[in-house]
């Protein structure tokens, strides 16, 4: 079939795009599909800017500054017009919170990934934390910004994660121990968005559960190098954390967390893929953090380990997440 993997996008995790985009690029190539590169700012790539802009690397900290807005190479769809499908290798902003899903939607044009409804839904922290709490998952508690520091302490406790409710690849987020940083952390907070989540920080270790096609994968473990929290350089940068795929957590608990991933995954919505992260906490409590609609796909990335762990290696999770995607829209149509 004819491909465009569409990426890059006006979020803080532009780079984490263009390193899933060399990726799923590559492997559907040598899955024998064709396969064009479209830059959401720049629109369809030629051979030597393909090469040129994916041979990037995921820089040690986010981008500063304003990332750039608009999407051009959508509002002129020339560039897909005889694609049979989008691969959406975009991750934050416009491109996972339900506005390009409902731009392909209008433009009738099948794309990877869950819907423009349940992408919104995930991407707002504190709904899908509310979807969270009446499907019986549990969560941290949390508080929204403003919140007086007293009120917090009493409410929730410290140490507390103080996090942007919309933004993903924990940008803005701080792991705050004193009462007196939480107004830093929450002005941090809001230079990445308008809603600012004050969440009961989970000691304990941090799993992940990749979902494919309504079917959960091999429960992994992160166990960051650089501190307490599983932050964007652990993320993105080699040596920055152990991952651990299957997790070493025993037969009960490795079902209850897939069990828990799925039940958070439908309770938002989702299609035909996402990543649930959860903190386990020294009783045995999962706690659900936040579920990943777009989850990188880069090779550091976490839902390819979960699935190579369970047999299908990168490959054959590009081309299952584009046949699901293919077969959706010929049911919806």
């Amino acid at each position: 079939m004819k491909i465009a993997v569409l990426f890059g996008g006006d979020s803080m995790e532009r780079d984490v795009s263009v390193a899933s985009a060399a990726q799923v690029v590559a492997a559907l190539r040598s899955r024998g599909h064709t396969v064009v590169a479209v830059d959401a700012h720049r629109g369809l790539l030629s051979g030597a800017d393909e090469r040129l802009v994916l041979s990037k690397g995921i820089d040690r900290a986010p981008p500063a500054g304003e990332p750039a807005r608009g999407l051009p190479a959508l509002v002129d769809a020339s560039d897909l017009r005889d694609v049979e499908l989008v691969f959406l290798a975009l991750h934050g902003g416009s491109g996972e919170d339900g506005t390009i899903q409902s731009v392909l939607d209008l433009a009738r044009v099948p794309y990877t990934g869950s819907g423009r409804l349940g992408s919104a839904i995930a991407w707002d922290k504190d709904i899908a934390k509310r979807l969270f709490v009446a499907a019986g998952v549990p969560t941290p508690e949390w508080l929204m910004a403003p919140a007086a520091p007293e009120r917090i302490v009493e409410a929730i406790g410290l140490p507390a994660i103080v996090k942007p409710n919309g933004q993903g690849s924990t940008v803005g987020l701080t792991l705050v121990h004193a009462s007196e940083d939480l107004e830093a952390a929450i002005e941090l907070a809001g230079k990445y968005d308008s809603e600012v989540m004050i969440e009961r920080y989970i000691p304990g270790r941090e799993l992940t559960v990749g979902i494919l096609e309504d079917t959960p994968l091999a429960v992994g473990e992160i166990v960051p190098a650089t501190g307490e929290i599983f932050d964007y350089v652990a993320k993105y940068q080699a040596g920055g954390a152990d991952e651990i795929f299957p997790a070493a957590i025993g037969p009960e608990l490795t079902a209850r967390a897939q069990a828990l991933a799925l039940k958070a995954h439908r309770a938002l919505k989702l299609e035909e893929y996402s990543r649930v992260d959860f903190r386990l906490d020294a009783g045995g409590g999962l706690w659900c953090l936040e579920v990943n609609t777009l989850p990188g796909l880069s090779s550091s990335s976490l839902l390819p380990r979960a699935a190579e762990a369970v047999g299908i290696d990168f490959g054959e999770l590009c081309e299952r997440i584009c046949i699901a995607a293919l077969a959706k829209a010929r049911r919806t149509r």
